[in-house]
């Protein structure tokens, strides 16, 4: 039996449930029958592709409340229920509250395998739409923020366009200077949480004295020079997101509190004793393992799984170098917009030394140059060659790995010229549209990513 079947059966009377099962398994279906609501309700959830039938009149929680339950598990969830004469107008009134239809006793097979295929027809569409939509997000809502072909961009974007609008606290670990507040940032902009505020506090920045003061704010007279009150950013933040950056580096005593407003999700302002409610998500940021950090004692074990809800990992660049070109355009063309400079796209040579450079500082650096090269001109743009010397080289490419990564970046520098125009890039690169699109195709490109 297939540990996810199509349909979910739930009737008292074995013999019932046996000629059920048998007629839908005969319809080329895999069912999997209960006795009791309860034995069914923990298999269902919003990603099960299924349909639920249950007998109205059943021991313990029947067919009704299981209805709800299942509802409140996932409002698109088809339920057909199974009804006596004297539970028609039970079934209707509950159709009318969402159950996708009902089958009144005695029924014959044909009756059964008709509806359920219906609502199982309803339920693949339902969740292709959804399907659709978390793609649309990752490929569209979050690309020009967070950009990126590689795969690990790909499956980033794809997290966050799931995850965000949960409102579960999340982890972001990166180096320094891949990205972190541009996650948070993301996260917040494409929740319900949006038009609340967004407070970035910088843990590494807060000296220790006033951590907690920042934090959660304070009464007049609380300590010494406390004049007035102050509202904290927790408190600033409430309906809206708490970005903690560097988060390593949050003092062990306001570790502890941080600890606690996260189960309780109240605060205390200093010197005063009254719990204020506040609804907010915290978004924490770091650059070293917290798992080894608790382990060596720098941070405490119980705020890492705390916070460790959800983890979003961000490469570092030397780890997605297909990426370079793509992000060193797009740098190019804000920075040309801000500066109100032109400059031109560097040639090859230039190109192959931003690939083979390792970017310690990452995207933020990557970001820096790109800024410099328009300000400076060509003869600062020369000097891109030289990326590489004095630094730690990465591994060595094979040939083969050289042609490809090659071959991407001219099509990248043709795409980005024309603005996404495929009949430029062909004329461009001298290759006809079918070579392009497959070409294109294998390294993962799309038009419109260079579009103006």
């Amino acid at each position: 039996m297939s540990s996810s079947p199509n349909v979910i059966f739930v009737d008292d009377e074995q013999h019932i449930r046996a000629a059920n099962r048998q007629t839908l398994e005969l319809a080329g279906l895999q069912a999997q029958v209960f006795e009791r609501a309860e034995r069914a309700l923990p298999l269902l959830s919003r990603e099960w592709p299924g349909v639920l039938i249950t007998d109205i009149r059943l021991p313990g929680m029947d067919g009704l409340e299981l209805l709800e339950r299942a509802h409140a598990v996932d409002p698109d969830l088809p339920v057909i229920l199974i009804t006596g004469h004297g539970d028609i107008s039970t079934a209707v009134n509950a159709m009318r509250a969402g159950a996708y239809d009902f089958i009144e006793k005695p029924y014959p097979a044909d009756r059964l395998i008709e509806t359920v295929q219906r609502a199982l027809d309803k339920r693949a569409l339902v969740m292709e739409n959804r399907n659709l939509r978390v793609e649309l997000m990752a490929n569209t809502a979050l690309g020009p923020r967070i950009i990126g072909h590689s795969p690990e961009m790909r499956q980033l974007r794809a997290t966050i366009a799931q995850i965000s609008d949960t409102g579960a606290d999340v982890l972001v670990l990166g180096e320094t200077g891949t990205g972190k507040e541009l996650i948070a940032r993301s996260l917040h902009e494409h929740s319900r949480r949006r038009d609340r505020n967004f407070v970035a506090v910088n843990c590494g920045a807060v000296p220790e004295s006033m951590i907690e003061s920042e934090l959660f704010g304070h009464e007049a007279g609380a300590f010494t020079g406390a004049k007035g009150r102050r509202i904290g950013k927790f408190e600033h933040a409430h309906g809206g997101t708490l970005f903690l950056d560097e988060i390593e580096s949050m003092p062990a005593s306001a570790q502890v509190q941080l600890l606690r407003v996260l189960q309780e999700r109240t605060i205390e302002r200093l010197g005063s004793n009254k719990l204020i409610p506040l609804d907010f998500r915290v978004v924490a940021a770091t650059k070293v393992d917290l798992r080894e950090a608790a382990t060596a004692g720098s941070f405490r074990e119980d705020l890492y799984y705390r916070l460790n809800v959800v983890t979003l990992h961000i490469p570092p660049l030397r780890e997605r170098r297909d990426d370079i070109p793509l992000l060193f355009h797009h740098f190019l063309l804000v920075a040309q917009d801000r500066f109100q400079r032109d400059a031109p796209f560097p040639a090859q040579s230039e190109i192959t030394a931003l690939l083979g450079y390792d970017w310690p500082g990452n995207v933020r650096e990557l970001r820096n140059l790109t800024e410099r090269y328009v300000l400076l001109g060509e003869q600062y743009g020369w000097s891109l060659e030289r990326l590489h010397e004095g630094t730690q080289a990465g591994q060595p490419r094979t040939l083969p790995e050289q042609v490809e990564c090659f071959e991407k970046s001219l099509i990248v520098q043709a795409l980005a010229a024309s603005r996404g125009s495929i009949k430029e890039t062909m004329t461009m690169l001298g290759i006809p549209r079918k070579t392009l699109y497959d070409k294109m195709q294998k390294h993962g490109l799309s038009k419109d990513d260079y579009k103006a």
